[in-house]
């Protein structure tokens, strides 16, 4: 089993920034897929970023140029630096991970944390 907890979320007026945190309860991101996805009321959960066991990166196209996901192997860390933020990324952000994969398509994960909240105001 492998736990997640995420941070960083807030509020900010369009066009600032935030970078959110996932930590893990134990060492994975160098074997498997990490991942970030996100939902706002109303809408289903959508995939925003994974990055591979190779360090590979993929993005949904609403955040690339915008949006970079990374990891800090020695932090159990990963992290999604989030700038310009438009009001339509406002929505509950959650980690994910796969403990079965190395390699990321978007129904890999099945480790999942509580989210963290982002608000964007026009």
């Amino acid at each position: 089993q492998v736990q997640l907890v995420e941070s960083g979320g807030g509020s900010v007026q369009a066009g600032g920034s935030l970078r959110l945190s996932c930590v893990a309860s134990r060492s994975i991101f160098s074997r498997y897929c990490m991942g970030w996805f996100r939902q706002a009321p109303g809408k289903e959960r959508e995939g925003v970023a994974t990055i591979d066991s190779d360090g590979d990166k993929s993005y949904v196209d609403s955040v690339k140029g915008r949006f970079t996901i990374s990891s800090d192997y020695a932090k159990n860390t990963l992290y999604l630096q989030m700038n310009n933020l438009k009001p339509e990324d406002a929505a509950m952000y959650y980690c994910a991970a796969s403990t079965t994969n190395r390699y990321c398509t978007w129904s890999v994960f099945n480790h999942w944390g509580q989210g963290t909240q982002v608000t964007v105001s026009s």
